[in-house]
């Protein structure tokens, strides 16, 4: 069996431990579909990511949906926040609260500074997001291949109301996601949302055959909005949908018109 899992951060990567566990792919298991040493898996199961939250912040590429699903999967993730490291320290965050350094509202653990240490400098040797997120992942054995929908940016704007340089008035202005999101707790009213580079955004080869070849394709109770929907952005996902023979059903994160988690609603 092949599956591939259509995933945002905290609810996709809780998904994908149920779906892990399902198909004996936990490598701490020893379930019968994990592989003996040298082999290969009974099963396989694909992760296409959503990279609408992806940022440069402080001169490193941040990517959190893709790193909490690889901190999730690998065992380090922070449960009670369901994001960044366990066992996180920050004093990173905080010297450059003393140097007064924007934005301030956006805290980078050390432990997760070092991720996207990595992540940039490969970035800046030209490897594609795809090739990093396969080498950041030989680190925490994930047992799920983890793929960027695209490696271009596509990333999440929020139209919110004021003029371009934040002061109140009858215009409207973007923010990256991350300001909204953060720093603002989703509460300023959104009149829209757009993904900027969406025009020239591409979905990787990896990612269209992971759908393809699918037995099953499921989209993960995600964000239906910022996660999912920022993923059916990249042109060419309706259509890769659309056109798979494998069954594509999605389960919801929003119940009797509540969130299971987190600030969806």
């Amino acid at each position: 069996m092949r599956i591939c899992v259509v995933a945002g951060g905290v609810g996709g990567a809780r998904f994908l431990l149920g779906a892990r566990r399902l198909l004996g792919l936990d490598p701490a298991s020893g379930a019968a579909g994990t592989p003996p040493p040298g082999g290969e898996p009974v099963h396989g199961l694909d992760a296409v990511v959503n990279v609408g939250d992806d940022a440069w912040m402080h001169g490193v590429r941040i990517c959190p949906d893709l790193d909490t699903c690889m901190y999730t999967l690998g065992g380090g993730i922070d449960p009670d926040r369901g994001w960044g490291h366990a066992d996180e320290t920050w004093n990173c965050r905080d010297e450059l609260a003393a140097y007064g350094v924007q934005p301030d509202w956006f805290g980078l653990g050390d432990k997760d500074l070092a991720t996207h240490l990595v992540r940039t400098q490969m970035l800046g040797a030209g490897y594609r997001l795809t090739d990093v997120t396969e080498a950041l992942s030989t680190r925490w054995s994930p047992g799920v291949r983890l793929l960027p929908v695209t490696d271009d940016r596509c990333e999440t704007h929020v139209v919110v109301p004021g003029g371009p340089d934040g002061a109140q008035g009858d215009g409207e202005r973007a923010i990256h996601f991350q300001e909204w999101w953060v720093r603002h707790r989703a509460a300023l009213p959104a009149s829209g949302f757009v993904q900027i580079g969406a025009d020239a955004a591409r979905p990787t080869p990896e990612t269209l055959e992971a759908i393809e070849a699918a037995d099953l394709v499921v989209v993960a109770p995600s964000n239906p909005v910022v996660s999912v929907g920022a993923i059916l952005a990249v042109p060419g996902i309706r259509a890769a949908l659309r056109s798979t023979s494998a069954p594509v059903v999605g389960v919801s994160p929003v119940i009797g018109g509540a969130v299971l988690r987190g600030m969806a609603d």
